[in-house]
C-alpha cells in the first residue's frame, strides 16, 4: 500500500516537515541494516482515538536497541510522549505509527563505532495488511527463520527483515497471501511479519519464543484474551503438519491484527471458514481497540484527534 504523507515527523526531539526527514546515502543503516523499529496502531473510537499498547511497543524498541548495543538518548516516557504529540499534531486517526532508531552518517565499516544514533517517528494512514477478508491462503516457505545465536529474533531490527522479504516475495510469486517459515529444526516459526496460532480440539497453540519468533505485542494480547475467556493455551514447538489438521489457524501482529488462515499449501484449514475461537478472540481484540468493549487490560492510550473513519459496529 503506498505511503500517504502527513505534515510532520518527529526527529530527535523536534517535529520537522515530512519531506525534511532524510538521511545521507552513506549512513551506516543503508549499508548494514543497523536499525530497530516498531509498528503501532492508533484506532478510531466512538469519541476520539486511542493508541494500542503504546508503552509495550516503546519498551520493545528500547529492548531491541539494547540488544544491538544502540543506547537511545530518550526514556520510555519521552518516547511515548513523542508518539502522542506527533499523532495529535498530524491529526490523523486511525493511523499506523512507525518509530525507528538508526545508525546514521559518520563512519564506514561493519563496526558502528562513531556513528550517531538518530530517532524518527512517523505516522500515516494504513489499512489491512494480509490479503483475504475470509481468511488468507498461505504456504510453507522454502526459507527458514534464522538459527539461534545467529541474529537475535527478539530484536525488531531492520536487518532481520531481509529474511522476511524473501518469505513474502516467494509467497507472492506463487500466488499466496503470505508465507510461514520453519525454524532451523523444521518446526513452525512464524509468518514474514506475523506470529502464528493454531487451534485443535479446543486448545490454542502457538510457537514459543525459542522457535526464532518475535515477542509480538499482539501475540501477547491474544494469549491474555484467550486466558481471560478460559481457552486452554499451550506454547510449544509444532510440526508443520499440525497446520494441515488444525481446526483453525490465524496470524497476529500490529499490521495483521488477528487474521484467519483459510488454507496452507492448498490444504483447507477446518471447513475453510473462520472458526469460533478465532472469531471470539478477534472480536474481543478489535472491540477493545475500537473502544466498543471495556479496556479491561489497560491497553489504550487516548489521543486528542478527531477520527476520519467511522468506528465499525
Amino acid at each position: 500500500m503506498p505511503i500517504q504523507p502527513t505534515a510532520k515527523i518527529w526527529h530527535n526531539g523536534n517535529l520537522i516537515p515530512w519531506d525534511k526527514a532524510q538521511i545521507h546515502v552513506m549512513s551506516h543503516v543503508v549499508h548494514y541494516g543497523s536499525s530497530v523499529f516498531e509498528g503501532i496502531r492508533c484506532y478510531a473510537q466512538p469519541e476520539g482515538a486511542a493508541i494500542f499498547r503504546l508503552t509495550e511497543h516503546m519498551q520493545r524498541l528500547l529492548d531491541s536497541a539494547k540488544i544491538y548495543r544502540m543506547p537511545l538518548p530518550y526514556s520510555l516516557e519521552q518516547l511515548s510522549s513523542a508518539v502522542v504529540g506527533l499523532v495529535e499534531s498530524n491529526g490523523i486517526a486511525p493511523c499506523y505509527i512507525r518509530p525507528i532508531a538508526l545508525r546514521g552518517y559518520g563512519e564506514m565499516g561493519v563496526s558502528p563505532k562513531g556513528t550517531p544514533i538518530e530517532v524518527f517517528i512517523a505516522n500515516y494512514s494504513w489499512g489491512k495488511y494480509v490479503v483475504g477478508e475470509d481468511g488468507a491462503d498461505v504456504c510453507i516457505s522454502s526459507w527458514n527463520r534464522m538459527a539461534p545465536n545467529t541474529l537475535p529474533a527478539l530484536a525488531k531490527a531492520g536487518g532481520n527483515y531481509l529474511n522476511s522479504q524473501l518469505i513474502r516475495m516467494e509467497a507472492d510469486i506463487n500466488g499466496y497471501s503470505e508465507g510461514i517459515a520453519l525454524d532451523v529444526f523444521g518446526n513452525l516459526s512464524e509468518g514474514s511479519g506475523e506470529n502464528l496460532f493454531v487451534v485443535r480440539n479446543g486448545v490454542l497453540y502457538t510457537t514459543p519464543l525459542a522457535n526464532s519468533v518475535l515477542s509480538g505485542i499482539t501475540r501477547d494480547a491474544v494469549l491474555t484474551i484467550a486466558r481471560h475467556f478460559g481457552i486452554p493455551v499451550v506454547e510449544q514447538p509444532m510440526p508443520r503438519e499440525l497446520l494441515y489438521i488444525a481446526d483453525e489457524a490465524f496470524f497476529t501482529g500490529t499490521a495483521a491484527e488477528v487474521h484467519p488462515i483459510r488454507s496452507v499449501d492448498r490444504i483447507t484449514i477446518g471447513d475453510g471458514s473462520i472458526g469460533p475461537i478465532s472469531k471470539q478472540i478477534s472480536e474481543e481484540f478489535l472491540g477493545i481497540a475500537h473502544g466498543l468493549r471495556p479496556d479491561r487490560f489497560g491497553w489504550l492510550t487516548q489521543v486528542n484527534v478527531n477520527t476520519s473513519q467511522p468506528v465499525p459496529a
